[in-house]
């Protein structure tokens, strides 16, 4: 699992957080992301495919949905997804960000957490960001 690093190719053309192709779950505690990260390493999933997004990370690399740094408005449900994350962050949740470029990878990954505490989640397709239930 490597640690989150905001990079351009994460963000649409108005600078809102869009990775596309992974799938980002928020979970209430540390330990819990890291035991999905695990859960998901031991099925075969690269770690190097798994990146942890602290409180902090989304405070510093993605902005305070509350503060100076609000995030701009958007056309799309971009802005209120990030919103989400953010609150969610504010209360100490940490987020997993999974590369699953397809549809299969992301219900692979939907099926073997299955259980795990996930308290939010979303895939970043090309176009459309998809609510995923556990």
């Amino acid at each position: 699992m490597k640690p989150f690093h905001l990079e351009s190719g994460m963000k649409t053309m108005g600078g809102v957080f869009y990775p596309t192709g992974y799938v980002v779950l928020m979970f209430p505690t540390e330990q819990a992301a890291r035991d999905a990260c695990k859960l998901l390493g031991d099925n075969g999933i690269d770690e190097a495919e798994v990146t942890l997004i602290t409180p902090d990370d989304f405070r510093r690399e993605l902005g305070d949905a509350t503060g100076d740094d609000a995030i701009l408005p958007s056309a799309g449900s971009e802005g209120d997804t990030l919103r989400r994350f953010i609150e969610l962050a504010q209360q100490g949740h940490h987020g997993l960000m999974v590369h699953a470029p397809t549809a299969d990878d992301s219900d692979r990954i939907m099926t073997l957490l299955k259980g795990s505490p996930i308290s939010y989640g979303q895939k970043y397709r090309k176009l459309v960001i998809e609510d995923l239930v556990v």
